[in-house]
This record gives C-alpha cells, structure tokens and sequence, in this order.
C-alpha cells in the first residue's frame, strides 16, 4: 500500500527489536504458514510505545498469534499488571507460549484457547486497554462485546483497519473480511460513546477511547 522506498526509510527510523523479538520474528516467518500475520517490527514498537504511555493495569489481546504483539504490549503494563489472550489455534498458542515463556511473561502474560466471541463472556476483569486483531469479519462483534467492559477513559487499538487498501474499493465489499471492516470502521466512526483516530500504520490501526462518563453527559 506505500511504497518501498518509504517503507524502508520508515523501518531504519524505528528503533530496532530486541534480540528476542527478531528471533521470534524469524522464526514465525521460518516456521509459521502465514507469517505476515506478526505484527513486527514497526508495529511491535507502536503497540509497546501506546502501552508504556497509558501503564494499563489490564490488557486484552484477541488474536495471540505467535506472542509478538503480547510481549510488546505486556511492556507497559503496571509491575501487578496482567494481560489476556486470546488464540483459536492451539498449536499457534502453544509455540507462542514458548516465546512468552523466554520472555519471562509466564506470570503476566494469561492465555486463553478457544473461540474469542465464547471466551470475552467468561473474563472477570475491566481493562484499560484492548488489542483486536483476529478473524475481520468478527471485528464489529468483538467490539460490542469488549466495549462494556473497558474502563471509562481506556482504549481499543484494532488492526487491519486499512485492509490493503481494499476498504476504499467498492468492489471488494463482496469479501465477507474487507465488509467486516469496513462495517466495523463505519460503526466506530459513528458510535458516539468513543471517539478514535485512523493512523496509516503498516496495514492501518483504528485508535479508539471510550469517553468518560462526565463526556457521555455533555454530548
């Protein structure tokens, strides 16, 4: 969707992953049947940098993949902070367990395997923070299920939300992934309990802050 020279000088002006997070990285694109899926690099360090800026006390991660975004984002938690996860393939979860284990997050990071619209009903905890990132088509439903219980004031970070490019063309919208996010962009832009910001970071990521009480009033 940019061009490479940009994504090149976007790349050598980020700071670079730790030892860890480029083995992890390698091994994901080695070992992994869709490696594109990673967060990497860029995005790895905007998901740590947003999480070291709010400390969040409690993260939810839809979508664990292979543990890349968890460690980042479990960088900014408080020191008695914990992070859910969320994966549908026990296997994916079971090698991103490893990694957060390397990581020494074992007893921050807390995996959860299954069916993510199945498993958000069963948590107990508020959070000031949530990463979306799993099936599109699901994004609006994740949504209506996480929004109740991030605390005023926390945010929503989802993923894909420029889907290459697809969710300005009308003809794509035959596609039940680029109709989820653009049905879940449009929901957002229009949902007056949040407000939220697009950024073009690699493949877009929809910011979102649920408003505060005293905001919901004066609206």
């Amino acid at each position: 969707m940019f061009d490479k020279n940009i994504l090149d000088y976007i790349d050598r002006h980020t700071s670079d992953e730790t030892e860890l997070m480029h083995l992890l990285n390698r091994k994901t694109h080695l070992e992994q049947m869709y490696p594109r899926m990673l967060s990497g690099k860029v995005q790895g360090k905007f998901l740590k940098m947003i999480s070291l800026m709010i400390r969040p006390e409690r993260i939810l991660e839809i979508g664990t993949f292979t543990g890349y975004s968890a460690i980042c984002l479990a960088d900014g938690l408080t020191p008695n902070g914990k992070l859910h996860t969320i994966e549908a393939d026990p296997e994916i979860a079971e090698f991103a367990a490893a990694w957060i284990e390397k990581a020494g997050l074992q007893e921050k990071v807390i995996q959860h395997s299954g069916e993510a619209l199945q498993v958000i009903p069963q948590l107990t905890d508020e959070f000031d923070l949530v990463f979306i990132d799993a099936d599109k088509e699901n994004y609006l439903n994740y949504y209506k299920q996480v929004l109740p219980i991030v605390k005023p004031g926390g945010f929503i970070l989802a993923d894909n939300t420029l889907w290459d490019g697809k969710v300005t063309d009308p003809a794509e919208l035959s596609d039940k992934e680029t109709r989820g996010i653009v049905e879940f962009n449009d929901f957002v832009q229009n949902d007056p309990q949040v407000e939220n910001v697009l950024l073009s970071v690699r493949d877009g990521v929809l910011l979102i802050r649920k408003r505060n009480n005293r905001e919901n009033l004066n609206t």
